[in-house]
């Protein structure tokens, strides 16, 4: 088969379960993460020659859980290096579950171009009876491959569907099909090398995004929770510190306790801004819906869950954004 001319893809892998190892293939939990080097990741995977020729590289080894700030600067502007390059066509990033749909954000947000940019993780260790990793990793070189996915934003390939990275998120602890898209629903799907998207996305991302990571250090923006009972000793800790941005994972539609929103209301003072979300799992938190944010001075959420609020908000900080509003109506 001359393969020649065949798509070139970066595959960046970052560890995760996709990259996990145990010492009994019938467990699925108890393993170490991030512990397979991508080319044994690769390796795994003999079909992806006939879908793409593969640049591989190892930008990290961790679980998901301990993403950090720092490893965010240095995976979205080695995305966008190599995006820039004319002999790179796409990039799949090999991710843990845990933060997938943080970081998914993130790229969507800062990586500066319309070629296919897809992440992938998986359920299972590599180890494990029917490792889910494989097909997944396939899938998401043929996503990235695929001329329909430019232009979409960052995407997630995950059980043979295709999710934007703004509308996706994990919604199990064990089941192969963990990431779903509860408002929106899934962009498209990906079998047996077909590629179909049913629909586009519309919100700006990427080539039309004002934002990028920052050049020091990331802005601290923490998520309080609301539930009942709640003290403000979380929230006072915070102001102490010297919190931006405090992300509210309100009940119903960002609902809050009275008093943590006396808490927040004090910390507003102290010029921390305050965003309010959810944490139903779906739907929208509408502004002056459950709390009066006019007279408050606090941002709502939108669509956006608690974690992919406090991406968009860390990132507004960075740049400066005066109209925080506006910014979590567009993106």
């Amino acid at each position: 088969m001359n393969t020649s001319s065949l798509p070139r893809i970066a595959v960046l892998a970052t560890g995760g379960t996709i990259a996990g190892q145990a010492g009994d293939a019938s467990k699925t939990a108890g393993y170490k993460a991030g512990v397979v080097g991508v080319d044994k990741l690769l390796d795994a995977v003999p079909a992806l020659g006939s879908v793409a020729r593969i640049h591989a590289e190892q930008i990290a080894s961790i679980d998901s859980k301990d993403m950090s700030a720092a490893l965010w600067t240095t995976l979205s502007r080695r995305v966008a290096a190599l995006l820039a390059q004319d002999d790179i066509d796409g990039v799949v990033v090999t991710h843990g579950t845990d933060t997938l749909e943080e970081t998914a954000y993130l790229l969507h947000l800062t990586v500066k171009s319309a070629k296919p940019v897809v992440l992938t993780a998986a359920m299972r260790p590599s180890t494990a009876l029917s490792a889910d990793g494989p097909l997944n990793l396939l899938n998401a070189v043929t996503v990235a491959a695929s001329k329909d996915a430019a232009g979409q934003g960052v995407l997630v390939a995950f059980n043979n569907q295709i999710h934007s990275a703004r509308d996706v998120t994990k919604t199990s602890t064990y089941a192969v099909d963990a990431f779903r898209s509860p408002e929106t629903g899934a962009l498209g799907f990906v079998q047996d090398g077909r590629v179909e998207f049913q629909r586009t996305v519309v919100r700006p991302h990427t080539v039309a995004s004002e934002f990028d990571v920052p050049a020091g250090q990331w802005p601290m923006v923490e998520i309080v929770a609301s539930y009942a009972d709640v003290s403000r000793v979380v929230v006072d800790a915070l102001v102490a510190a010297g919190v931006k941005g405090i992300v509210v994972a309100g009940t119903g539609n960002g609902s809050m306790h009275a008093t943590l929103t006396q808490a927040l209301v004090d910390a507003m003072k102290h010029g921390v801004v305050v965003v309010r979300a959810s944490r139903v799992g779906a739907g929208h938190v509408m502004r002056n819906g459950a709390a009066n944010d006019d007279a408050l001075g606090s941002v709502s959420a939108g669509t956006l869950n608690p974690y992919k609020a406090r991406v968009l908000l860390m990132l507004a900080l960075t740049s400066g954004v005066k109209d925080l509003q506006r910014v979590f109506d567009m993106y």
